[in-house]
């Protein structure tokens, strides 16, 4: 790494940036944000409107949810922390990664050393100033050996968290370059510490909204925060997320006008919502990929040959084709996609293949047992159909799958990552770092396939750790076209599909130019970036 780009990763990204400049000081770090691209999206002239109720249907939710941010593991909650916190940076809905409550930040040459400077004039919901001790006891939350965070094995790395003054330091066990974009997780969000405790169960936080009620699996109400520290944003006077899993419900819920958004529109149906001439459609593409993953520590699935007989039982391109509609493209057992900055395009593309799915089968020893595959459509839209597709194309090869349906409430809980094979999303993330430690590391919470032993996941392993600390570009890209190899080869991740995000907007809504991708919702910020044109 030159000395012009060893500045760069020290200095703070403080100054207003072009996309190109972005581009240019993100690859200094080894990292870049999936490219948002609006294929179609509401008006977006005007100055901005203050006003107005926002409903917004999700197709997300959970009687099991709670306010702990360490056990947020759907869309809904994650809504509902962007609308009442704030954290250390954000993604911004251009895309770049830029500072939050910290009004900058940077890192030492090696990348070991993180400071954050606090922003100063911050308040909470009840009137109390933030402070670096309310940052500190926010990240300790998620680490130690009691924690129950799903952050936990993102911040494996921190030895130590100090204040200095207005700073706040992270040191660091290894260099991560992109460490600055963990931070911005939305299960780190920096809310008050008092008695020496987080407080996370009031709902109280520095964000643009205060909460107003939290029903969990049903809807969270939310007003405008008089106080809130950032300029021209959080435009509505109130706010209220409702909770419809069905997705045809929600569907009427926006064709009938008791909506103004929606999500995870039904892309076998979304050419009905673009008829209706009080609508718009907004699709967005990153990272977002659908998957079933099988738990390697579960039989039959501990068989290397059968998880591979899954993997070639798949027919990809119809599964695109039927349940997205073509908004998508087929993946490859990997959760890096294209969008990411070292996705692997050497990687050969696993096609469909009956028969070598058979040969494994016989390898395996399997004796054409039925096996389980749990779906629910609080998964995806269309997650169980896509089960039944995958059904009928493993029959060829000799694989009986027995589909079993499970219910949309509490699937997070009960059915994910606990039976051994079942549907899942991801959002993905920004960089391969933080989707690898997010999902795949042995230790991680949410390792949702359970790849924790043999010699691939030690060489995985050791692989993110040398990747997350390497600051040469060129050996960063080739530590992380061997971890998709031995995930797309040895896992237990069957990731059939990328998916758009697809919503659907009232033509009273508006927003700008510009919708993040990193999650959907425009990064899962529409309730304090859009508002009512």
């Amino acid at each position: 790494m030159s000395k012009d780009q060893i500045d760069q990763l020290k200095n703070p990204f403080t100054m207003d940036i072009n996309r190109r400049q972005f581009v240019t000081s993100s690859i200094a770090a080894g990292i870049i944000l999936p490219t948002a691209m609006a294929v179609a999206g509401s008006a977006s002239a005007g100055a901005h409107k203050a006003g107005g109720k926002f409903r917004l249907g999700m197709g997300h939710g959970s009687t099991t949810d709670s306010l702990d941010p360490g056990t947020s593991e759907n869309g809904m909650s994650q809504n509902v922390i962007f609308a009442y916190a704030n954290h250390l940076t954000e993604v911004s809905k251009e895309g770049q990664l830029i500072p939050e409550l910290a009004s900058e930040y940077g890192a030492s040459a090696d990348a070991k050393v993180w400071t954050f400077k606090i922003r100063s004039g911050v308040t909470f919901h009840d009137g109390k100033a933030l402070t670096p001790a309310d940052v500190v006891g926010s990240f300790r939350f998620h680490m130690g050996e009691d924690t129950k965070s799903a952050g936990k094995a993102l911040l494996a790395d921190v030895t130590n968290i100090a204040i200095n003054g207005d700073d706040v330091v992270f040191t660091l066990s290894n260099g991560s370059a992109d460490f600055a974009f963990i931070v911005s997780d939305y299960h780190f969000p920096i809310l008050p510490v008092r008695d020496g405790k987080l407080d996370w169960a009031s709902g109280i936080g520095t964000g643009g909204y205060i909460m107003d009620n939290y029903e969990p699996g049903v809807r969270a109400k939310f007003y405008r925060n008089p106080n809130y520290w950032k300029q021209d944003a959080a435009h509505f006077d109130e706010v209220e997320l409702l909770v419809i899993l069905d997705v045809t419900a929600r569907q009427n819920a926006m064709m009938n006008g008791d909506v103004d958004a929606i999500g995870r529109v039904d892309p076998k149906t979304v050419h009905l919502l673009a008829r209706n001439p009080s609508l718009d459609i907004l699709e967005t593409t990153g990272t977002l990929h659908y998957t079933f993953p099988m738990r390697c520590d579960a039989t039959p699935f501990d068989n290397y040959d059968f998880r591979m007989a899954c993997k070639l039982s798949v027919d990809r391109e119809e599964l695109v084709t039927k349940i997205l509609s073509g908004h998508g493209a087929i993946g490859n057992d990997t959760p890096i996609s294209t969008a990411n900055p070292f996705h692997n395009s050497d990687l050969a593309q696993r096609a469909y293949d009956p028969d070598k799915a058979a040969y494994h089968l016989k390898k395996a020893g399997y004796d054409g047992s039925n096996v389980q595959l749990s779906a629910s459509d609080a998964a995806f839209a269309g997650a169980v159909d896509a089960a039944l597709l995958i059904k009928e194309s493993a029959a060829k090869s000799g694989l009986n799958i027995e589909v079993v349906r499970e219910p949309k409430d509490g699937y997070w809980s009960n059915v994910w990552n606990k039976k051994p094979w079942t549907a899942c999303y991801w959002g993905g993330r920004p960089t391969e770092d933080w989707m690898f430690k997010a999902a795949y590391m042995a230790d991680g919470k949410w390792n949702d396939t359970a790849w924790r032993t043999g010699d691939s996941v030690d060489r995985f392993n050791k692989l993110v750790q040398m990747g997350s600390s390497e600051l040469d570009l060129a050996k960063r890209r080739e530590i992380y076209y061997e971890c998709q190899a031995l995930v797309n080869d040895d896992g237990g991740a069957l990731i059939p599909m990328f998916a758009n995000n697809v919503h659907a907007l009232s033509k009273k809504l508006a927003h700008g130019p510009d919708v993040a991708a990193n999650w959907e919702l425009d990064g899962g910020k529409a309730a304090e970036r859009w508002w009512f044109a």
